[in-house]
């Protein structure tokens, strides 16, 4: 049986206080999506799914 780990990676706050500080100056409000790192268990194959912003 295959068994999918996922964990979520938080964003560092002085890369999330910068992107807002720039959508400021575009008066737009960013919406911030967390990455994650996706494990196959008893292998070591992984997949990193990268922050999104929207």
């Amino acid at each position: 049986m295959v068994n999918i780990i996922k964990q979520e990676i938080e964003i560092v706050t002085a890369l999330k206080n910068e992107i807002e500080f720039i959508c400021s100056f575009c008066n737009t409000t960013p919406t911030i999506h967390n990455g994650s790192i996706k494990t196959i268990e008893h292998t070591n194959l992984t997949y990193v799914e990268p922050h999104e912003l929207l």
